[in-house]
């Protein structure tokens, strides 16, 4: 703990003095406190504690909350936050500011429901929720369940302004409103369904069962938060790969990605769709890992020969990403992206709507990144330059759809492109002109290869 500024240790200190002097006249109370109750929702805590998320600990502390006294609800949250996970160093005052800050959520909280339903509750004992009350108590409910997520997020506020020296704003910011708002309305109902089943003819065995479709859905939740974090990092190595191989195109492909998001956007695309886009404009030039580097370098005109090589980085990017499972829509844009509307692209020489859709889009973002961000075989043209290039090829290179949604979208968001190679600020064609077998193809960047 010495390792803490004083400010935060003093805040750890204070709460965990100020959660034992709430908690006292539960322990002063001796048998006129439920302890079996107590107990029983104590060791539920701990488990909740263990579990992915932690998602069921604020329903079990407000299940405490409308079923015991304040100080007796104090106590549910403290063995299973000192045993708990401690993500960082030092463990044992993580634990102790936790316990220290759910004891005093979760005391708060059992004061307001018993100010708002003072007809369910009693000062000593379990109070008397029936099934009955559960519509009544709804309102208390989601008034105490407010209260213990705002204590929660203002204590956690006040140690990160302590421990990191934040400003009050910064260390509040998504805390407070409306963040607390959500697991108030979802927490409080499942917590007093909770307490309501507790005193029914089934008991708390029937009770604690109201937990176990929520502990299903953060199982799953969790699951799917990994993978997804999991995905993020195979693009990211994938990404990197690129940019370390094509020094001339570095943040090119986090930019297309980026104009082909504006795009499905614009055409209504959302979702799990969007982000499915968004990954084939990331990865849309993966296949020049299969290029020699020595081409992708090379400052001097590209031969016939030199050419087809770089011109088939889209079949090797569809071969590479073929198993990944994720990427199945994907793949097709990595495929087709430099296909033409007039059927003379690459590879198959595709035409009119038998581009894929993805591929469509790909590649409008991809001429329009290439065109406005400097390479060594050409500068950077104003975004109105690079659109009107885009409108004027539309019909013949590119869907004329996209054109006029990326046109739009640019409209209202406006384009921030970077510098993309280490060497840019001087980086002009010899002569002042681009060599004719490197020329961009109607603007759109290196020819077999427009990223």
């Amino acid at each position: 703990m010495g390792a803490l500024p004083a400010a935060a240790r003093a805040c750890v200190l204070g709460a965990a003095l100020a959660a034992a002097l709430c908690a006292a006249p539960a322990l002063r109370a001796g048998p006129d406190v439920p302890w079996c109750a107590v107990g029983l929702l104590a060791a539920v805590c701990a488990v909740c504690e263990r579990l992915p998320r932690r998602t069921l600990t604020l329903p079990v502390l407000l299940a405490g909350a409308f079923l015991l006294p304040p100080a007796a609800a104090g106590l549910v949250a403290v063995p299973g936050a000192l045993a708990g996970r401690a993500d960082r160093r030092p463990a044992w005052v993580r634990r102790l500011w936790h316990a220290a800050q759910l004891s005093l959520a979760a005391c708060a909280a059992s004061h307001v429901f018993a100010l708002t339903a003072p007809a369910m509750a009693t000062d000593a004992g379990l109070s008397p929720l029936v099934p009955a009350d559960f519509p009544a108590a709804l309102l208390p409910a989601l008034a105490a369940a407010l209260v213990l997520s705002l204590v929660a997020a203002v204590l956690d506020g006040a140690v990160r302004v302590a421990a990191e020296r934040r400003r009050l704003r910064a260390a509040w910011s998504g805390l407070l409103l409306p963040g607390p708002l959500l697991p108030a309305l979802v927490h409080g109902p499942t917590g007093l369904l909770t307490a309501a089943l507790w005193h029914s003819a089934y008991g708390p065995p029937a009770a604690l069962l109201v937990l176990l479709p929520m502990s299903v859905s953060s199982w799953f939740l969790d699951r799917y938060e990994r993978e997804r974090a999991a995905h993020q990092a195979t693009i990211r190595a994938l990404v990197q790969a690129v940019d370390l191989k094509d020094r001339y195109t570095r943040g090119h492909s986090e930019r297309v990605g980026r104009a082909s998001v504006l795009i499905g956007r614009e055409l209504g695309m959302a979702g799990e769709r969007l982000e499915a886009l968004r990954f084939a404009g990331i990865l849309h030039d993966v296949g020049k890992l299969g290029v020699p580097t020595r081409l992708l370098r090379k400052d001097g005109p590209l031969t016939p020969e030199e050419r087809r090589v770089i011109e088939l980085h889209p079949e090797y990017g569809h071969e590479m990403v073929r198993g990944i499972g994720f990427l199945e829509e994907a793949r097709d844009a990595i495929l087709h992206h430099h296909e033409r509307l007039d059927g003379s692209g690459y590879p198959y020489g595709l035409a009119g709507a038998q581009i894929p859709f993805f591929a469509r889009i790909v590649a409008v973002a991809d001429a329009f990144d290439a065109m406005t961000s400097t390479r060594s075989y050409s500068r950077a043209r104003p975004v109105p330059a690079a659109l009107a290039e885009l409108h004027r090829c539309a019909g013949s290179q590119f869907d004329p759809r996209m054109v006029a949604a990326l046109s739009t979208a640019l409209d209202r968001h406006g384009w921030h492109s970077t510098v993309t190679s280490d060497a840019t600020e001087s980086a002009t064609p010899p002569s002042g002109n681009v060599p004719s077998s490197r020329r961009p193809v109607t603007g759109a960047g290196r020819p077999g290869g427009e990223g």
